[in-house]
C-alpha cells in the first residue's frame, strides 16, 4: 500500500454551482475532517463511523461558523484511492470552497497535484494504468461514442485482453528460459509448433488493436471529414448547415474560400471534426493555389471525404470531378453529396443515380441551401465511419501511448515469429518475446517509470 502525506483539492468544476465537493484522501483524511465538522448530535465524531456513510453537519474555523455541509466518509482499502477518503459537499460559493479548502491546507492536509488522487488508486493497486487513463477521457468524453470507449476501458476491457496475451506469452517464455539452463542437456521443453500458432495468434491480435487506433482516434477526437468540390458547388453552405451558424463565408463570387475552415461538431452523439476546403478549379492567383494544394493535404487526413457535386452543372462535368477524386483518396470512405437536388429534374438525379460506385462510396441527395435531406447525409456518414457498430465490448485503442507500445510489441512477436520459422535458438527467441512483454507490460503499468507516470497524470485536473 502507498502511503504518502494526506492530500486534498476542489474535485468540482471551478465557478459558483449548487453544491462544491472538496476530497480528503490519506492516513489523516479522518482525523483532519474531525478537527473542522461538527455534527448536530453531540459527541458525535467521524472517526467512530461506518464506512461509505454520510454525515450532516457544519464546518467551522475555530469558533466561526463556515457552511453547512453533508459528509461522505470512504475508509481504506475500500475507496476510490485505496487511502481513507473524506468528501465534503458545501455550497458552491466560490468563497466557501476557497475557505473549506484553506481551512483543511491549515489543519494538515497538502494540496494535491493534478491526477494525484487517480495516481494513487493506480499506486494503490485499485486500478491499472490503462484504466487510469480511462479516467481522463471519460472525464472528456464528448460523445456518446467516446463516453461507451472509455467506459469499457475504464472497467479492464482494455487489460483482460492485455492481460490474457501476457500470461499466455510468459507460460512459455518460461519454458524456453528453462531450457537455456540446460541447454548441455539438449532438452526442448518448450513445444515450438505451439509457441509457433502462439505468436502467429497473438500478432493478429496486436495487430487488431493497433489497427483499432485509427477509428479509437476519430471516436475520441472526431472523426475527419473532408468537405471538397468545385468552387461555389455549395459547400461552404453545406458546413454552414451542419453546424447551424455562419461559420464560413457565402458567396457567388468563385474562389471565395482561400484556406482549409476547420470546426467540431457533435452530430446524432457522434464527433465530426469538418474541414471545408478550397474549391478545386484552375486558376492563376497564387493564395487560391495555395488554398487548394491544402486541400489535397486535407484529404490524406481525412477517414471521409465529402464530395459535394453541382447537380445543375453538366453531367460530363460531375463524372469527371468524381474520376479526379478518385485518383486522389486511397481507402477513405467518399460520400457523393448531389447539392442542390432541389433545383433539378428527376430525370437528373436518375442519371447520376445511375453511377457505377465503387465499394467505399456512397451516394445522397441534398439541398445545403434549403437544409433538405441533411438528417439522411448525418446518418449515411455514421454508417461509412462504422462508428455505430462498435458495440460496448468492444476493445478499441483511443490512447496515442497505447498505439506506440502496441506497435512495438508487435514488431518484437513479429521477429519473434520469424526466429520460429527460422527455426533460432532459444536465446534469441527469448529476447524477442521478452521485448513483446515489457511493452504490453508499460501499458497497464506492469513495467512503468517515474517519468511516465509523471507524464500521464500532469495532464489530469486538480481533484481527480
Amino acid at each position: 500500500m502507498f502511503q504518502g502525506s494526506t492530500i486534498c483539492a476542489i474535485s468540482t468544476p471551478a465557478g459558483t454551482g449548487g453544491i462544491a465537493v472538496i476530497r480528503l484522501s490519506g492516513a489523516q483524511a479522518i482525523s483532519i475532517a474531525d478537527v473542522v465538522f461538527r455534527s448536530p448530535v453531540k459527541g458525535k465524531r467521524l472517526a467512530d463511523q461506518a464506512a461509505n456513510t454520510l454525515h450532516f453537519g457544519s464546518i467551522y474555523q475555530e469558533n466561526s461558523l463556515l457552511d453547512e455541509v453533508v459528509v461522505g466518509l470512504f475508509r481504506a482499502p475500500h475507496s476510490y484511492t485505496g487511502e481513507d477518503v473524506v468528501e465534503i459537499s458545501c455550497h458552491g460559493s466560490t468563497y466557501v470552497q476557497q475557505q473549506i479548502l484553506q481551512l483543511l491546507l491549515d489543519t494538515g492536509a497538502e494540496l494535491a497535484l493534478p491526477g494525484e488522487f487517480t495516481q494513487r488508486a493506480f499506486l494503490n493497486g485499485k486500478m491499472d494504468l490503462s484504466q487510469a487513463e480511462a479516467v481522463a477521457d471519460l472525464i472528456a468524453s464528448g460523445n456518446a461514442s467516446a463516453h461507451r470507449v472509455a467506459l469499457n476501458q475504464m472497467r479492464g476491457g482494455f487489460s483482460a485482453e492485455l492481460n490474457q496475451l501476457r500470461g499466455e506469452l510468459l507460460h512459455f517464455i518460461t519454458l524456453v528460459e528453462l531450457e537455456l539452463d540446460f541447454s548441455e542437456e539438449d532438452v526442448e521443453f518448450a513445444d515450438r509448433s505451439q509457441l509457433l500458432s502462439l505468436s502467429k495468434k497473438i500478432e493478429r491480435l496486436l495487430k487488431k488493436l493497433a489497427d483499432s487506433f485509427r477509428l479509437g482516434n476519430a471516436i475520441k477526437n472526431g472523426i475527419p471529414v473532408a468537405i471538397v468540390g468545385e468552387t461555389n458547388v455549395g459547400k461552404s453552405t453545406l458546413l454552414n448547415a451542419l453546424l447551424n451558424e455562419e461559420k464560413a463565408i457565402v458567396s457567388d463570387i468563385h474562389g471565395t474560400t482561400r484556406d482549409v475552415i476547420e470546426d467540431v461538431v457533435n452530430l446524432d452523439g457522434i464527433l465530426y471534426r469538418f474541414f471545408d476546403t478550397a474549391g478545386l478549379r484552375e486558376t492563376s492567383d497564387t493564395i487560391e493555389n495555395l488554398g487548394i494544394e491544402r486541400s489535397y493535404r486535407k484529404l490524406e487526413q481525412a477517414s471521409v471525404v465529402l464530395l459535394v457535386l453541382d447537380l445543375t452543372s453538366p453531367f460530363e462535368s460531375i463524372v469527371a470531378r468524381i474520376q479526379e477524386i478518385r485518383k486522389k483518396i486511397g481507402q477513405q470512405q467518399l460520400i457523393l453529396a448531389g447539392n442542390k437536388s432541389d433545383l433539378v429534374s428527376e430525370e437528373v438525379r436518375q442519371q447520376v443515380s445511375a453511377l457505377k460506385l465503387k465499394k467505399n462510396e456512397s451516394l445522397v441527395f441534398i439541398a445545403a441551401k434549403a437544409k433538405e435531406n441533411l438528417s439522411a447525409l448525418v446518418q449515411l456518414m455514421k454508417s461509412v465511419a462504422a462508428i455505430d457498430k462498435v458495440q460496448p465490448e468492444d476493445v478499441i485503442v483511443t490512447n496515442i501511448r497505447h498505439y506506440d507500445a502496441l506497435t512495438k510489441a508487435l514488431t518484437a512477436i513479429h521477429r519473434s515469429v520469424e526466429g520460429l520459422e527460422s527455426h533460432l535458438s532459444g536465446e534469441f527467441l527469448s529476447q524477442d518475446i521478452r521485448e513483446c512483454l515489457h511493452y504490453l507490460g508499460s501499458i497497464t503499468g506492469q513495467i512503468t517509470t517515474d517519468e511516465v507516470l509523471g507524464n500521464i497524470f500532469k495532464n489530469f485536473c486538480i481533484g481527480k
